[in-house]
């Protein structure tokens, strides 16, 4: 609702030229569900088979997955399995037996998952997706908030359903949102999920780049670089160490099994831009040299990258959360996100907190309206690293990610980092980046051709054996095997 000045499905297929042409190959919507109101980020959606009118009609969705497929696109949806929405549910009322006391929820009773009738309803939806809308991917919400303790999990039985109905020569894209970084779940096999939004990555580089350390980023302030090394070369950060902001509790997996494909990376997205008071973007919080510098080091790596809507042009709207409730509902809320943020020291003030946007006012989804650029320097300069760094990836790291990788990182000069993945093939892929704002002197730069360099004069590192602040060189050596 708020990408372009329409915000509906058919206002997003006019610009589906401007992904295809940037190098973008996927472009992925934030839940459709039908929702109360006529705004909503999707996460109270409470008819899970209907896209929301708001938005346009149900062939207006699928003329954008046609439009998309046509400019060589794919689309993915955001699916939200994990709880419905407090206003317009009335499964409470007609079928109780849909949840259960066993298990809470941050939403309430948990959705049971031990009834038959329940695990089929939104195993039908996924399905319903894919063959319905032709829908290319889905990524599904906050699985860390299913409870299941059925001998097959909801998760398993969903991921192989689906890839048992798929037709030959189909192939769906399942993507996880799980906090508790269960690595269980990832495998190509037909009952695993083929890749996990990192939120560890998102977290470590947030650190670097503004110094925050509220909240569950105290988990990353210690030696973040370090942090950074672990998550590009084996997935989480958290694979069962302790972490600090859950009083101690291990939290994680081992994931360095895993190929780098099976995460996906990136500096923003709705939730850690939403999740903040006024929804600030990166582009608020830092210089753009820390920017460019971080989008080298995501962009060309194995792992998967996205972007968030207007982040490749460097756009400052801010995304704060919004909703159209009513009545005692919509006080609830408001003031319900607002004692959200009386931990946070810059809040502890009455006053201040009474300054959090109103998530029922229309003029907070307005503040969220993308403004497209229209030629001026600074988006334009951006656009054209983007593009830059995604063509070397496209032609580069993409044909070199079909077989294992082993990958390794260490530490130099204070904040320098360098991190190899070593492919089948014998190529050797190289990043040498300096994410902090001092240079980082006493690198040994191994041998390869320079694929990019971020800013230019951070190529020169072989020779001065030094990178600059902010900066991110990748080179590749070609193995010959």
């Amino acid at each position: 609702g708020t990408v372009t000045p329409a915000g509906t499905f058919a206002g997003l297929a006019e610009r589906l030229d401007h992904y295809r042409r940037l190098g973008i190959t996927a472009v992925e919507l934030m839940p459709v569900a039908d929702f109360p109101g006529n705004r909503n980020w999707g996460y109270d959606g409470v008819l899970p088979f209907a896209p929301d009118g708001c938005y346009g009609t149900p062939d207006d969705l699928r003329a954008l997955v046609d439009a998309a497929h046509g400019h060589g696109l794919m689309v993915f949806l955001d699916v939200v399995y994990n709880h419905f929405g407090p206003d317009g549910n009335y499964l409470h009322t007609y079928a109780p037996q849909f949840f259960t006391d066993r298990h809470e929820t941050p939403w309430g009773a948990a959705i049971d998952f031990s009834q038959r009738a329940v695990r089929d309803f939104f195993i039908a939806n996924a399905v319903h997706w894919i063959e319905d809308y032709r829908i290319d991917g889905l990524r599904f919400d906050a699985v860390h908030a299913i409870a299941d303790d059925s001998d097959t999990h909801i998760l398993v039985e969903l991921a192989q359903t689906v890839r048992q109905r798929l037709p030959a020569g189909r192939h769906a894209h399942l993507v996880l949102e799980n906090d508790a970084n269960q690595a269980r779940f990832l495998s190509q096999e037909p009952g695993g999920y083929i890749g996990q939004w990192n939120d560890d990555y998102h977290h470590v580089q947030h650190v670097l780049l503004t110094g925050e350390s509220d909240g569950y980023y105290e988990d990353y302030a210690d030696d973040p670089a370090r942090r950074l090394g672990r998550t590009l070369t084996s997935g989480f950060v958290y694979q069962g160490e302790p972490s600090r902001h859950r009083g101690g509790a291990p939290r994680g997996e081992p994931s360095d099994h895993l190929p780098p494909t099976a995460f996906v990376n990136f500096l923003q997205n709705h939730d850690q831009i939403g999740n903040r008071a006024f929804g600030d973007r990166l582009t608020t919080l830092t210089e753009p040299a820390a920017i460019d510098a971080a989008l080298a080091m995501l962009l060309p790596a194995p792992q998967i990258p996205m972007l968030y809507m207007g982040e490749e042009w460097g756009a400052t709207e801010p995304f704060p959360f919004f909703c159209d409730f009513h009545d005692e509902l919509a006080d609830a809320v408001r003031e319900g996100r607002r004692r959200e943020f009386a931990r946070f020291e810059r809040f502890a003030d009455p006053e201040a907190r009474a300054l959090i946007p109103d998530p029922n006012a229309e003029a907070t989804a307005a503040s969220a309206r993308l403004r497209w650029p229209d030629g001026d320097a600074a988006s334009a300069r951006r656009l054209e690293l983007v593009g830059r760094l995604l063509r070397v990836r496209t032609e580069q790291v993409v044909p070199r990610l079909n077989g294992p990788a082993k990958a390794v990182a260490h530490r130099w000069g204070g904040t320098g980092l360098t991190v190899t993945w070593t492919f089948g093939t014998g190529d050797v892929l190289t990043l040498m980046c300096n994410p902090a704002a001092s240079p980082a002197t006493g690198a040994e730069t191994p041998d390869g051709t320079l694929l990019c360099a971020v800013p230019e004069p951070a190529a020169s590192v072989a020779e001065t054996g030094s990178l600059p602040p902010w900066s991110a060189v990748w080179l590749l050596a070609r193995g010959g095997l």
